[in-house]
């Protein structure tokens, strides 16, 4: 055996809740056991809580536990698979408690006969303990049924008392609110925790090496360096795992020490190669894009109120734009500051636009090849229906340039650009350009906010829109130019203080001052 060519008697890192194999070096399991043992022999609580994480001897703690009563005076059950029904687990208590397996399987007859089996174990003399070991594994029903067969009590006694060891997990169920009615009748909560220094592992080590009959040392100093750092910063299980299998490693290789060397060697082995997976977001799919015959019916948000507000990328709120003044303010911003300077929620979208119908799409190509001169023959006032992205520019080509109309190809259609569409069209609205920086006419305030300041211009087209206005009207068409203003000047208003809703609300004061 591996552990003969160290000269020991036995191995010394089994990971099995061996209490003779106990060191004594980690305060927190020796609280724990100490006050579980006062809740047993002189607390007399009902309920006594053991935690921790996985692998740091909660188990040899309920070992070392049960082997320090006095097993004259308790009758003990031992729950190590607590995942299952209650009925189950009823039967099985009562079969350790008993020493006869206990056929009933009514839940009514379980009660009753363990409250039967309470009063004779108190007449004796005697008490019961129940340890239920990997408690964490019950469900939220067992955890409640149990703490109703706390109810079964003396009036000067507990007649039992429930020994409860597990993960964090039960932690967490214990402490949540809906279960606060057992947390109440928990009378010791003990933690377990690592072992909190390289000192403390060099000792466990070679204690355990020392009661195994080692008379020699086996790890070099360097070697208790890589055992707590693969072993997770002081897990006992993990402790035990890699100094065994390098133990073997040295006995294979003829070693006389175990280096630091052939402990990494050995806790590489166990590093983790694979990692949470968490979903991928799948790119989103554009609409595919469709030839509808005639014009486009483009969707609308839903309406907003005034005063709604709208995140932008510096963290601030401000009010947006209602979209029912769509028909005044917005063309008339339009016509004010240009295209270019639109905010992106007043762009007409028109790369999104869904494709034709295979079938439809067939069937105009080839009424376009039979037909080559139905498109020259049209009259120009009637011209042919466009496709539809481009229904809005082409009929303003159409009404500067019919000629060129008709000699364009009806295949390829022209696209007239963006700065010369807008152009188009307030030519034909008969209303002049405000692209190259404003008109004859605009009023320009300048604001004051804090120690800065800032220029306004409102376009002449906004205060002829408002004169037509009710005063209800005006306060809109005042408050959704104060929001645009906003917008504008976002990296302006991003370096003050002030509120933006407060900034607004004088711009749109300054503005509806102007209407009047």
């Amino acid at each position: 055996m591996y552990y003969e060519y160290w000269g020991l008697q036995k191995p010394p890192f089994d990971n099995v809740p061996d209490p003779s194999m106990y060191v004594d070096c980690g305060t927190s399991m020796e609280n724990a056991i100490a006050e579980t043992l006062f809740a047993i022999e002189e607390g007399g609580e009902c309920i006594s809580v053991i935690v921790g994480d996985v692998g740091l001897g909660k188990t040899l703690s309920l070992r070392i536990i049960i082997d320090s009563l006095d097993q004259s005076i308790y009758k003990i059950a031992l729950i190590t698979n607590p995942g299952i029904s209650f009925t189950q687990l009823m039967r099985e208590i009562i079969g350790q408690l008993t020493g006869e397996q206990c056929n009933k399987r009514r839940k009514g007859d379980l009660l009753d006969i363990f409250n039967k089996l309470l009063f004779q174990t108190i007449d004796e003399g005697k008490r019961v303990l129940i340890f239920i070991d990997e408690a964490n594994a019950m469900t939220p029903a067992n955890l409640e049924s149990l703490r109703l067969l706390t109810n079964l009590q003396h009036n000067q006694m507990n007649l039992f008392t429930i020994v409860l060891a597990g993960q964090l997990e039960l932690a967490q169920r214990l402490e949540h609110p809906k279960h606060a009615n057992l947390y109440q009748r928990i009378g010791t909560y003990g933690k377990i925790e690592r072992l909190d220094s390289i000192e403390k592992l060099k000792t466990y080590v070679n204690t355990r090496l020392q009661y195994a009959g080692a008379t020699k040392q086996i790890f070099t100093d360097n070697a208790y360096e890589y055992l707590w750092e693969h072993s997770d910063d002081g897990v006992p299980r993990l402790i035990n795992k890699i100094a065994k299998l390098s133990l073997k490693a040295g006995e294979t290789n003829q070693f006389d020490l175990i280096s630091g060397e052939v402990v990494n060697q050995i806790g590489e082995c166990f590093q983790k190669l694979t990692r949470p997976t968490t979903p991928q977001r799948q790119p989103r799919k554009k609409p595919e894009r469709k030839m509808l015959e005639g014009k486009i019916d483009m969707p609308m948000r839903a309406p907003r109120e005034i005063g709604e507000r709208e995140l932008h990328r510096d963290g601030r709120r401000v009010p947006v734009i209602p979209p029912e003044l769509s028909g005044t303010v917005d063309t008339t911003y339009k016509k004010a500051i240009g295209e270019n300077q639109l905010p992106p929620h007043e762009q007409v979208p028109t790369e999104e636009l869904p494709e034709p119908p295979a079938e439809q799409s067939l069937q105009t190509e080839q009424a376009v090849e039979e037909q080559p001169a139905a498109a020259e023959q049209a009259s120009p006032e009637e011209p042919p229906e466009p496709p539809a992205e481009q229904s809005l520019q082409t009929e303003q080509a159409v009404e500067e340039q019919p000629a060129a109309a008709e000699q364009a190809s009806p295949e390829e259609p022209p696209e007239p650009p963006a700065e010369q569409s807008l152009q188009t069209e307030q030519a034909v609205e008969g209303k002049p350009s405000s692209s190259n920086g404003g008109t004859k006419g605009d009023i320009i305030e300048t604001l004051k906010i804090g120690n800065q300041t800032l220029e306004i211009t409102i376009p002449y087209h906004v205060i002829e829109h408002a004169l037509s206005f009710s005063p209800e009207k005006q306060t809109k068409l005042a408050g959704a130019f104060a929001a645009f203003v906003l917008k504008q000047n976002d990296t302006f208003f991003s370096k003050l203080a002030n509120d933006p809703v407060h900034i607004w609300g004088e711009i749109r004061n300054l503005v509806l001052s102007k209407f009047n």
